[in-house]
């Protein structure tokens, strides 16, 4: 099963471009892509969310599914509780992501927020449904100061949850990257132990669908194109 999971270190930090670019350039390797965004909060009901975010830019070929939506800008839990609604659960997550991927050669779960945010009211997040699925996590990082700390915290979580990390991808990269972003090349993949896999340009989500699909395989390592198996997806032991 080819399921990769999307987080991030935060919120705002470029997990749906990512997203929408490793679809892209899956599907520029002949793969077929769907993309699985559990819990869509802080849209109405007939606004656009990342799902449709992502079909814009990496194709509509995208298949996207959203299991639920909430109004309120809040965590899943959270913005479940004030609407009333049940919360999205991580078995639920599993499920519909196996069923996706028995007709998908790659499915994208991206999450809300960063690995640990809250699904429901006990406290089960999105490394909970990664660990049901046996998926590897592309965390989504930020370029500047304050990055190695999170992406520490975020890939040390990780594996106190036997979780596997696929790598980092930097969610938005500037034109004119400061000293720290510039140091923050090298140091990230020592201090978070897992591969940099790539960087997107910043305001990447403000192109149009063509020249995006045209741009986003070369922001990424070549792990990220085509091979999409979970073990090819992991750096050599």
């Amino acid at each position: 099963m080819s399921v990769l999971v999307v987080s991030g270190t935060g919120t705002e930090i470029g997990k749906t471009v990512v997203t929408a670019a490793v679809a892209a350039a899956a599907l520029a390797a002949g793969k077929s892509v769907a993309v699985l965004k559990p819990a869509q909060t802080g849209v109405g009901p007939h606004e656009p969310g990342d799902v449709a975010a992502v079909r814009r830019l990496a194709g509509e070929e995208v298949t996207g599914v959203e299991i639920a939506r909430f109004p309120d800008p809040l965590a899943p839990n959270t913005a479940a509780r004030r609407a009333g609604r049940e919360p999205v659960r991580p078995a639920e997550i599993a499920e519909v992501a196996s069923r996706l991927a028995e007709e998908h050669d790659l499915v994208l779960v991206e999450g809300a927020g960063g690995l640990l945010v809250r699904l429901d009211d006990e406290g089960a997040t999105l490394a909970d449904a990664a660990g049901l699925l046996g998926a590897p996590v592309l965390l989504v990082v930020q370029a500047g100061l304050g990055t190695l700390n999170t992406s520490q915290l975020s890939t040390e979580a990780l594996r106190s949850r036997g979780l596997a990390c696929a790598g980092l991808v930097i969610g938005s990269w500037p034109a004119e990257p400061d000293l720290a972003m510039r140091c923050n090349l090298a140091d990230l993949p020592e201090v978070a132990g897992a591969p940099l896999l790539g960087s997107v340009p910043e305001h990447s989500g403000g192109l149009d669908g063509a020249a995006f699909r045209r741009l986003a395989p070369t922001w990424l390592a070549p792990r990220l194109h085509g091979n999409w198996t979970c073990e090819a997806l992991l750096p050599a032991a």
